[in-house]
């Protein structure tokens, strides 16, 4: 992974002036998407108890999940084709155009279909959020950009819950999705107003799009997702199992294809496969936090509201990390956040597995949540770097698009997987809560191990990417 400055952008140059438009929209379509995510979950039972379809809860994530993984595929392809203002504007348009359908919604079978189209332009708009930030952008502020978009992750953590919790509560779920649709309204005013029609000429080359390897990864995603919603443990397994087959699949099939989803440098000799592979493990490990209220309300007995927030701290610990860290820039401070950022994710994830017990007093919870929060500052303290090594990475212009809107990619089927691995450990507990938590955290713990040796390869101390041009020596990481 490289690392190079061209000055050190500050917040006040990101936050105010030309550049204050085209961070509020890369960060308003992340937070929108994000917000969906935990929204829809806190008010989903009260909508299953108004319009029925109980057996298709848990589908409610997985087509919103498949649909996001597709349309985050063809970003790139999108991006050269319309531009950054076309693009967004059309994430929007899909975006609201499901949100209503959920809305108004008579039957489960109709919100499903909402879903999934909400899944789509929320998707484009995921993967927007990091693929304009070299182009809408000066480099100087790619790290606290990236930084700012990742952040906003963790608002959706907190926000999503707070507002579909409330309307449920009053019975008025339809309308969270209401809120949704003005938010979105709001974020598409501004994009004709700050967002170029174009990208550069480079980047505007409309490749065919790599039918195969999206089939591939499609049906990888589909199945990883059926297997979290499958209660015995040694079929989960199996699909789990053949998930991943089918990914080393995707994987040979997209070296071979000229115009694959991962730009040809990811399958070089350069850092950029590492970059991904760190992002994937710390996206996986994040999913634990799934299954945090649910352990809280068993263990602790907290009420669900509490539960809900205890479930946050990993995401109120990533936005904690997150800020200070991408003010670093230095090359050696860079390469020793990135390193760390793992190690801290399992140390936190241990620390709460070490503490767990059957009956939970106010001092173990705190604990719990410090676990947590620690956790979500190991990711928070390594993403932007990572973001921004994958985007330097490559050397020329139109793959450094393709390797931007890939982060995108990588999160959401490192997501997929986790999810359905943390269902798989949670099921091998059976009836015990106590057991189950203890397993998944346990073998989240483990998982964010092998982060730390993927994290330690992104970030070599000499050598550079084979596809690397020459640079300025005192902006290269290792």
């Amino acid at each position: 992974m490289t690392t190079r400055t061209d000055g050190s952008g500050t917040w006040r140059q990101l936050l105010s002036g030309r550049h204050l438009g085209v961070a509020a929209v890369l960060a308003g379509g992340v937070a929108l998407y994000a917000t969906n995510v935990y929204l829809t979950s806190s008010l989903l039972p009260t909508a299953i108890d108004d319009i029925g379809g109980r057996r298709y809860y848990a589908w409610t994530s997985t087509v919103f999940l498949i649909a996001s993984v597709l349309s985050s595929m063809i970003v790139s392809r999108t991006l050269a084709a319309r531009g950054p203002r076309g693009a967004y504007l059309i994430g929007l348009a899909l975006f609201a155009f499901g949100t209503v359908v959920c809305a108004l919604s008579p039957t489960m079978e109709l919100l499903l279909a909402g879903r999934a189209v909400q899944g789509f332009g929320g998707g484009l708009l995921a993967g927007l959020g990091y693929a304009v930030i070299n182009s809408a952008l000066p480099r100087h502020l790619w790290t606290r950009a990236s930084a700012l978009v990742s952040t906003m992750w963790g608002v959706g953590t907190l926000v999503g819950p707070a507002v579909g919790g409330a309307f449920a509560q009053f019975g008025a779920w339809r309308w969270a999705f209401g809120a949704l649709i003005v938010c979105t309204a709001a974020v598409a005013a501004l994009v004709p107003v700050v967002l170029p029609p174009h990208t550069r000429a480079d980047d505007r080359v409309v490749a065919p799009v790599p039918v195969v390897p999206l089939a591939l990864l499609t049906a990888a995603t589909l199945l990883v997702s059926v297997a979290g919603l499958l209660s015995h443990a040694a079929i989960a397994a199996a699909a789990v199992a053949g998930a991943v087959g089918l990914v080393v699949w995707f994987v040979a099939a997209d070296r071979r294809s000229p115009h694959g989803v991962l730009p040809p440098s990811t399958f070089s000799g350069s850092s950029l496969k590492w970059v991904y592979l760190t992002i994937g493990v710390l996206a996986m490990a994040s999913t634990v936090e799934t299954f945090v209220p649910l352990f809280g309300q068993q263990l602790a007995g907290l009420a669900p509201l509490v539960a809900g927030f205890l479930g946050a701290a990993l995401a109120l610990g990533w936005t904690v990390g997150e800020i200070p860290s991408a003010s670093a820039a230095a090359p050696n401070a860079v390469r020793r956040i990135v390193r760390c950022g793992p190690l801290l994710v399992a140390a936190g994830l241990a620390i709460m597995a070490v503490v767990l017990a059957e009956q939970v007093g106010s001092g173990r919870v705190a604990l719990w949540a410090t676990g947590l929060i620690v956790a979500g500052a190991g990711i928070g303290i390594a993403w932007p770097h990572l973001a921004v090594g994958a985007m330097n990475a490559v050397a020329e212009p139109v793959e450094g698009a393709r390797a931007s809107a890939a982060i995108n990619t990588v999160q959401l089927i490192a997501n997929a997987f986790g999810t359905a691995l943390a269902g798989v450990l949670v099921n091998l507990g059976g009836q015990s809560e106590m057991r189950s938590a203890q397993l998944l955290l346990f073998g989240f713990a483990a998982l964010a191990f092998v982060g730390v040796w993927t994290a330690w390869r992104a970030t070599p101390v000499r050598g550079r990417p084979k596809t690397a041009v020459r640079r300025d020596v005192d902006a290269i990481a290792g």
